[in-house]
């Protein structure tokens, strides 16, 4: 199940009123009842099972240990079909107590009053939250889960093509990049996309929208009200369209869903995509330049603005059902889970974390420098529950991060594309090579 604005980029002036949430207990709180609980059931997806089941075995011991005797239920999930069990299972009396979520799965969850308001400040770092997943747990101002774990966007291009057009390094700054792809494209011919962007990536162009100062839409109150028309989301909207006019020269109605496959193909220098998107290019499978993995390079995507452009982050929080009888060890789990030790163990599976204090020392490291400085600076869909909208991901996978370790991410469905950024023409790492694809999993979508 995932999220979708119903709101046409573009259009102006549309106003979403968004519904008073229900319930306010805190989950974690001993006023919510639940710290005497026998047993705790405990809902998570396939990642964590086949991935760092020791993490979940490390939350549990912490729980038992202060809770002698309770019993703790683990339940796995493939993407696609866990809400689908949750919807049916929130209808009655049999609730589980915690439940993974995807970061834009939340907002319909949270309008409708299905969670429990949490306590932020039981939760490590949770003042230092990245800001994209903060915002995802939130709603009206209060807080309704834990950000878990996450995962964005770099810039990926041909190294040895860029050293054939005279660049000797990836670039820094919006000049560098637009020098750089313009005496690629003026090296390879304008059959060649210097920058293979997928017009219909509102992802990347809402990166452009954010970076000029826009936004999507703007919050007054319980209310939102569009502001794609502003001037300074048209702004982005132009940069964004000049990228696709001087440097896109592929087909420019498909979406992203098979850029990996083009990439790999040889007709492109650069992308703009989740980290995992050249790791699966440079995959045998995938790569039909040879040795492709050898030819990539990641960098941190500079934006108009003189800053890094803002990226989008995918994610997984943890939420307490508001049927939870277990409301107070659930959120001693999702503590235990999520603290210190559990992202400190995420991060060794390739992970990014949930906290901008443990993002730190990993800009230092130039095994993950590239992401975790991208991450720094992201943005978020508007919390607007009239936008939110059920629906199947087309297709899933375990995503291979440019580490060896693989490397999360999720988004929601496309919106209409902006039709500021059509043509009229009709048609997670560090400074170093990408690695190669790692394994699937149901998680991590291809589609979209």
């Amino acid at each position: 199940m995932k999220r979708k604005l119903i709101a046409a980029i573009g259009v102006a002036g549309m106003m979403v009123s968004i519904a008073a949430c229900g319930g306010s207990d805190k989950g974690g709180d001993k006023a919510a009842g639940g710290n005497d609980a026998k047993e705790l059931t405990v809902w998570l997806t396939v990642d964590a099972q086949n991935n760092w089941p020791e993490l979940v075995k490390a939350a549990d011991d912490a729980v038992t240990k202060k809770h002698p005797g309770i019993k703790i239920n683990h339940e796995y999930y493939g993407w696609p079909d866990k809400n689908t069990k949750l919807d049916a299972v929130l209808a009655t009396d049999k609730a589980p107590d915690v439940v993974e979520m995807g970061n834009t799965e939340m907002i319909s969850y949270m309008a409708k009053g299905a969670f429990a308001e949490v306590d932020a400040s039981k939760f490590e770092n949770s003042d230092k939250w990245l800001d994209a997943l903060k915002d995802s747990v939130t709603y009206n101002g209060k807080t309704y889960g834990v950000p878990y774990y996450a995962g964005g966007r770099v810039g990926t291009w041909r190294k040895d093509i860029a050293a054939e057009a005279g660049v000797k390094a990836a670039p820094k700054t919006w000049a560098e990049l637009t020098a750089a792809l313009d005496a690629i494209q003026k090296k390879k011919g304008d059959k060649f996309s210097a920058w293979y962007q997928p017009s219909p990536d509102w992802y990347a162009a809402m990166s452009f929208v954010f970076d000029a100062g826009g936004s999507i839409a703007k919050q007054d109150g319980e209310t939102w009200k569009a502001n794609l028309s502003s001037p300074e989301s048209l702004k982005g909207l132009n940069e964004y369209k000049n990228i696709l006019d001087k440097y896109m020269h592929g087909d420019k109605t498909k979406d992203e869903s098979d850029r990996p496959v083009v990439f790999g193909q040889g007709k492109s220098a650069t992308i703009f995509a989740a980290g995992w998107e050249g790791a699966t290019a440079a995959d045998p499978k995938s790569d039909k330049v040879g040795g492709l993995k050898d030819k990539l390079e990641n960098f941190v995507m500079p934006g108009p603005s003189g800053k890094p452009l803002p990226v989008f982050l995918g994610g997984s929080d943890l939420a307490i059902p508001v049927k939870s009888k277990a409301q107070g060890v659930a959120g001693e789990w999702i503590a235990a889970f999520t603290g210190a030790e559990g992202q400190k163990g995420l991060i060794a599976k390739g992970n990014l974390p949930n906290n901008k204090a443990d993002l730190a020392p990993l800009k230092n490291d130039p095994a993950t420098a590239v992401p975790a400085t991208a991450a720094e600076l992201s943005y978020f869909v508007p919390t607007a529950p009239a936008g939110a909208r059920s629906r199947r991901p087309r297709s899933s996978r375990r995503c291979s991060s440019t580490s060896p370790r693989a490397s999360p991410w999720r988004r929601p469905p496309r919106p209409p594309t902006p039709r500021s950024t059509r043509s009229s023409t009709p048609s997670d790492l560090g400074q170093g090579p990408a690695a190669p694809a790692g394994p699937c999993c149901p998680h991590h979508e291809r589609d979209r």
